[in-house]
């Protein structure tokens, strides 16, 4: 099967021919810049008949302006507007737009249109990927080292198509060469080699040039232009060759890959673009011994390691027409857990041992144990005896080494030669979690409460220079230290120790060199504590010190002389305090519609009765302040708000001694949809009152200045039924009348 890329754009007409549009690949075969034969043409024409915008969604794709596509084509001694239908917006015309100039046109272009018989392309748009691509496939819960990279292949590993060859490039049949001479001559002579292995130079002649390497043509070309043009060896005519279009060739990949068979491939194509045109190698394959055998014999070898380790494609193999890519069943392989970067399965080459297993995976993760690492093996029955198991563990003893120059070295140890077997299993452990080895840890009154790794001679100093030092509510005369206990016998599970501090605990120091801490609790003098020696499993607590309290404040708003942020002086301070500080209330105030919230606990809007607490101060109206508190004492307002359901809602002056049905009148009365048993009175200080109900009787609340009255309708979908009532009334009556004829008869 070919996979040179292409799109299918129609279905199998005239015997299971197929249009295909191969976009930029065009010099991938020889004949596609060939001129197209006249049933090509007559083909061609009516298979593009099913999907002509294809064509022209192409070009548009290529990057190309409608300019540079017309300059394109004049330079290549076509008219340029052979593809003006295809370039306008307009309907295409297929009789007037697919003609031979067209064809060419767009072959010239890369976008080769071409019939084949009974093939399977691959979409333009996934290069030389297969039409499935593999899925990521873990063993033991590992990857293949390498695999993955194969299973999803694009365009970007397709070989060379244009540009530049490298110097040792052969040449062969259907490489299209240019010759350009410049200075005293100016010449261009576009040259194919011949299935024969030549080419034609006017004025020249015949020239060989089958398998030379492109620095051989140019001295060869250079020679026999000389015999022609005298200015080539007196340096006044300059010769530049170049290959414009390369041969494609025809391959085999076989063994251990996803789909294995024949490929047409770029001349230029290595073993490695080979590999991805054929999917990549299956889980069995070998990625360190893959064999090229060519028609005269010769056997090359490629190990894919170095490319996949270290981008190096020193080593691989530009392929040749017939070549046969063989890739064979996988060698030692190996399985890398555990803390690396790279955990893996990885194929190993005949001299390689465990450091080459580490260093191809990265070598150790940051939090790896490097004091010791496992291998598990399977015994091999000739090295089982009696009684022994079939498996074994290897547990290896690394040195560790600061020489990096040292043999042996990696990440700071010395790995031992060790030999590994097919199937051995390689465990790299962490190192030990925090609270699964020796630590300490300090709570209370510091910067960041932790828990730390202990160390031999480490003190309580020192533990506290981790945490950051104390916090300037610590109480450094002594520390509470709970360790345990020498002697569980009696259920004892800890034993408490109060260590001595002293003010050199403290960070900040006076001009005079003195440590210095807030006012309040006296701290020995530095020096006076000695040095308290940690155990591992230590805790360590800084207590706060008693009745200490860092300054808080409380806000009071609204009508009072001063409003603002007041600090809190005492555990004592009550609302009048508050008014006092803030120079009492202004004229305007009215102080039955204060708000007060508190934020301590969430707890919001409480009711207080201001009037009271200013009537009866440290009485029970006048609550203690707490921070966070904030008081509110809004203008007085003569005026009651009434609305919702009311016929006219409106505002009304207050009237002292006047209820409910006073400021109701007001507004005109209820509504017919009024819900009289759900209205609300909200006085100034957010307090909100219902109407209060007592068998037959209710009562309305009365408003105050600054009251808001709200009436609610009611919903309709909660009407009383009055017509389904009296219906099931009446039934009910009908069938009692009945009931009472029978028993009366």
């Amino acid at each position: 099967p070919s996979f040179r890329p292409a799109l299918r754009v129609g279905r199998p007409t005239v015997r299971g021919a197929v249009l295909c549009v191969a976009v930029g690949l065009a010099s991938t075969a020889g004949a596609s810049a060939q001129i197209p034969t006249p049933a090509q043409i007559a083909q061609g024409r009516r298979l593009v008949q099913e999907n002509p915008q294809l064509v022209r969604q192409q070009l548009l794709q290529s990057g190309l302006s409608q300019n540079e596509i017309r300059a394109r084509l004049a330079a290549s001694g076509l008219p340029p507007g052979a593809l003006d239908e295809f370039l306008s917006g307009d309907s295409i015309d297929v009789v007037t737009a697919f003609d031979d100039n067209a064809l060419t046109a767009l072959q010239r272009l890369g976008v080769a249109v071409e019939t084949v018989d009974g093939l399977e392309f691959v979409s333009v748009t996934e290069g030389l990927q297969r039409g499935i691509a593999q899925e990521r496939i873990l063993i033991n819960g590992l990857p293949i080292f390498g695999l993955d990279i194969f299973t999803r292949a694009s365009s970007r590993f397709q070989p060379l198509l244009s540009g530049p060859v490298p110097d040792e490039y052969e040449l062969g049949p259907d490489d299209r060469i240019v010759v350009i001479l410049t200075g005293d001559v100016e010449l261009t002579h576009e040259l194919v080699v011949t299935r024969e292995g030549f080419v034609v130079v006017p004025s020249v002649g015949r020239i060989s040039v089958a398998n030379l390497t492109m620095a051989e043509l140019r001295v060869l070309l250079r020679n026999r232009l000389a015999n022609s043009y005298s200015g080539v060896t007196q340096g006044t005519t300059f010769v530049d060759v170049t290959i414009t279009e390369l041969r494609s060739i025809q391959i085999y990949v076989t063994g251990e890959v996803a789909q294995a068979g024949a490929y047409q491939l770029a001349s230029v194509a290595t073993a490695t673009n080979a590999l991805y045109a054929a999917g990549g190698p299956t889980v069995l394959a070998s990625l360190r011994e893959i064999k090229i055998q060519r028609r005269t014999g010769e056997e090359l070898s490629l190990d894919l390691y170095p490319y996949l380790l270290d981008g190096d494609v020193s080593g691989d193999v530009i392929l040749r027409q017939g070549d046969v890519v063989f890739v064979p069943l996988r060698g030692r392989r190996v399985q890398l857990h555990g803390s690396v970067v790279r955990p893996a399965h990885y194929e190993l080459d005949i001299d390689e041992d465990l450091i080459d297993v580490l260093d191809a995976s990265g070598g150790f993760a940051p939090e790896a144990n490097r004091q010791r690492v496992t291998i598990h093996r399977v015994v091999r029955p000739s090295e089982r005896g009696p009684g022994s198991s079939d498996r074994i563990a290897i547990d290896l003893g690394l040195t560790p080494s600061t020489d990096p120059g040292e043999p042996r070295h990696l990440g700071g140890v010395i790995i031992p030669p060790v030999g590994l077997q097919d199937g051995d299993s390689i465990v790299v452990v962490d190192v030990l979690g925090l609270r699964d080895s020796y630590y300490v840890s300090i709570t209370g009154m510091v910067a960041a409460p932790d828990t730390f790794p202990w160390r031999e001679s480490m003190t309580v100093r020192d533990l506290m220079l981790l945490a950051r030092g104390p916090t300037v509510v610590a109480d450094l005369r002594a520390a509470q230290v709970s360790r345990l206990p020498g002697n569980r016998g009696l259920g004892e599970l800890a034993e408490a120790l109060m260590v001595p501090l002293d003010s050199s605990y403290l960070s900040l120091r006076s001009p005079d060199g003195r440590y210095v801490g807030p006012p309040g609790v006296t701290f020995p003098p530095a020096g006076s504590s000695p040095e308290f020696a940690l155990q591992p499993f230590d805790q360590v607590l800084i207590p706060r010190q008693p009745e200490f309290e860092m300054p808080q404040s409380v806000k009071i708003t609204g009508e009072v002389s001063v409003p603002g942020e007041y600090t809190l002086l005492t555990k004592d301070d009550r609302i009048t305090d508050l008014i006092a500080r803030a120079d009492g209330l202004l004229g305007t105030s009215y102080p039955e519609g204060a708000r007060f919230f508190r934020s301590e606990g969430d707890l919001g809007r409480i009711n207080v009765d201001l009037a009271a607490a200013l009537d009866d101060p440290s009485g029970r109206a006048d609550i203690l302040l707490q921070p966070g508190d904030s008081l509110n004492i809004p203008e007085y307002s003569p005026t009651v708000v009434v609305e919702g359901a009311v016929n006219s809602p409106v505002t009304v002056l207050f009237q002292e001694g006047q209820g409910f049905d006073y400021y109701l009148a007001g507004a005109g009365g209820f509504r017919n949809d009024a819900d009289k048993a759900r209205l609300s009175v909200r006085y100034a200080n957010g307090l909100a009152q219902t109407r209060s109900k007592f068998l037959f009787w209710s009562s309305y609340p009365t408003p105050g200045p600054g009251s808001v009255v709200t009436v609610p309708a009611r919903d309709p979908a909660d009407r009383f039924d009055t017509m389904g009532l009296i219906t099931n009334l009446v039934g009910i009556l009908g069938s009692l009348t009945t009931v009472i004829v029978v028993l009366t008869r």
